[in-house]
């Protein structure tokens, strides 16, 4: 757009500086019209330095630095994530180690567990035994006691039934077989 009002102004220019009733030759030289090409030139330059160049440029520079700072900013986070990463992967294997150091801790303790039970419960089957034995050990004396309180009782009744008896031969084989029948009832 101006580029076109440019060229509008150049072209009324050029047709001021000739004679009104000539047209100009394209390869004819004009030195007014250079001179004030040039300066014309000049001016638009200074314009668009001032106008379009200047904002420009700080528009590329803003932008660039956005671009730089946010490149920074990737960068930086991109370490920040990879060190997380490896924190968490020294974490994991930590707690990897940890995990499997309570488990054998466990099984350890509960090895000793089961030893302590086992041996408690041997102890006290033994112990179980151990007094079983000596109670029959103490039915089987009091039972012989009585045994030969019996058989003595016995014996002592035989000798008086012999004695009262007569000595005959079948009388003493009766009483004898008698006296074993009632041994081996008791």
């Amino acid at each position: 757009m101006h580029y076109l009002s440019l060229l509008h102004t150049v072209y009324g220019i050029l047709m001021l500086s000739g004679d009104a009733h000539e047209k100009p030759s394209l390869l004819s030289v004009n030195p007014g019209l250079i001179i004030w090409t040039i300066i014309i030139f000049i001016l638009l330059l200074i314009l668009l330095k001032k106008i379009a160049w200047g904002p420009l440029i700080k528009a590329l520079n803003s932008r660039e630095e956005t671009i730089k700072s946010a490149l920074e900013n990737a960068e930086m986070q991109n370490r920040e994530a990879k060190e997380l990463m490896e924190q968490n992967r020294k974490n994991l294997s930590e707690a990897n180690v940890q995990s499997m150091k309570v488990i054998n801790e466990a099984k350890e303790i509960a090895n000793k567990v089961k030893e302590d039970i086992v041996t408690k419960a041997n102890d006290e089957a033994n112990k179980i035994i151990n007094q079983a034995k000596d109670q029959i050990n103490g039915m089987k004396e009091t039972a012989i006691e009585q045994m030969k309180d019996e058989i003595s009782d016995i014996a002592v009744k035989a000798a008086e039934k012999i004695i009262n008896a007569n000595l005959d031969a079948e009388k003493q084989k009766a009483l004898i077989n008698d006296f074993l029948g009632k041994i081996s009832k008791n």
